[in-house]
């Protein structure tokens, strides 16, 4: 089986898996970074997201022998005590119903506002729609995204 050396939150992590295998799955089962979260498989949903070299990427599609070389960042490496500007948002606008989405909304968020720090609310909007919520908490995620950029400016 082939060798991987992946640059995950600052840490280089040696693994072994099939070229094909999704990065989602070598950052639950191999390195046990359990907060990235498996939702559709397809990339449609968003629980999966992860940053790769600052950009949000979707862990499902990724496969391992893709991210070698790519710096990667999982909701365990945005901040190591969840002090980040958008985490902060997040807990100050009571975001969470079920929190299964909210990594992905999370990770999301906080690569679009590194690249857009003054964003129009529609500009949020179209940043964030593809992220599933079950429980549509869409308008204080949206709400919790402009509070970031306020911490962020």
């Amino acid at each position: 089986m082939p060798t991987f050396n992946l640059k995950i939150n600052n840490e280089t992590h040696t693994v072994e898996a099939d070229m094909d295998t999704p990065l989602l799955w070598v950052l639950r089962d191999q390195i046990d970074l359990v907060g990235t979260k498996f939702g559709c498989g397809i990339g449609q949903c968003g629980a999966c997201t992860v940053h790769v070299d600052g950009n949000a990427m979707r862990s499902c599609l990724l496969q391992v022998s893709q991210a070698e070389g790519m710096n990667i960042t999982t909701i365990e490496g945005l901040s190591e005590d969840g002090t980040h500007p958008v985490q902060e948002a997040w807990k100050e606008i009571d975001v969470p119903q079920c929190g299964y989405c909210q990594s992905g909304q999370i990770m999301t968020a906080s690569a679009f506002l590194s690249k857009n720090p003054n964003p129009s609310d529609s500009q949020i909007r179209n940043a964030m729609h593809g992220n599933i919520c079950r429980c549509a908490s869409y308008n204080s995620i949206e709400e919790a995204v402009k509070v970031a950029a306020d911490k962020l400016s």
